[in-house]
């Protein structure tokens, strides 16, 4: 499975032939000026919650690729508002399935709220499953024990985990996270765009290592096998 990071908390995952992109926020992310938002090639967009450094580009790439939005309720809602007809509203606990596989959406400690600061529902992650492998995305949130339930409901490939602290999970949970979860590896996200997530690289590698784990940070732009 081939791994694409643009950035923050967004990234694509080839899978089944399909490109998933979660999390599409681009443009205003200084660190990622070199990432061309109108090439990004998507057939499905997983949106874990409301806030703006997780969806600031959702409507355009939606609308540009013309791929099918997977997210919360009201987040689903509030992107039929603005023209966006492709669109699947589920909740936690809920799953679906179409060409990449099947996707659960998880439980998530966080907040959500849109960017007009309408209510955006509760935060979720994605449990997907495809032919190629199985992959958890947390989606912004803390270290909680429902995260032991992933390996009971499906044998995981990687994971993606935030590790910035501050607003979620830093190092220390997220590695007990891939080990709640059962995950091998995982990749770092949500670090370093904004002074109060920058992170040590080497110090949270070794962390993971500490453990037994791998912890994946490529470089903004970079496709890497996971």
């Amino acid at each position: 499975m081939k791994f694409t990071y643009y950035g923050h908390a967004c990234f694509a995952v080839e899978a089944n032939e399909q490109a998933l992109l979660f999390d599409p926020f681009i443009t205003p992310n200084p660190l990622a000026r070199e990432i061309d938002p109108e090439k990004i090639d998507a057939d499905f967009i997983f949106i874990s919650h409301g806030h703006n450094d997780h969806m600031a580009d959702a409507v355009a790439i939606a609308q540009q690729t013309k791929a099918m939005v997977i997210a919360a309720y009201e987040v689903g809602s509030w992107l039929e508002e603005r023209g966006i007809e492709n669109v699947v509203s589920l909740n936690p606990g809920g799953s679906f399935r179409s060409e990449f596989g099947r996707v659960k959406l998880t439980a998530a400690i966080h907040s959500s709220s849109m960017s007009d600061e309408s209510y955006g529902g509760n935060p979720v992650g994605f449990l997907v499953e495809t032919k190629d492998g199985n992959f958890y995305y947390s989606g912004d949130t803390a270290l909680t024990y429902d995260m032991k339930l992933i390996r009971e409901w499906a044998k995981l490939r990687f994971a993606v985990l935030p590790i910035g602290d501050h607003f979620t999970m830093g190092i220390d949970d997220a590695v007990r996270a891939a080990e709640f979860a059962g995950a091998p590896k995982f990749v770092g996200v949500h670090y370093d765009t904004f002074p109060p997530i920058e992170i040590d690289h080497e110090l949270a590698k070794k962390t993971a290592a500490a453990a037994g784990l791998e912890l994946l940070l490529p470089a903004i732009g970079e496709t890497i096998e996971v």
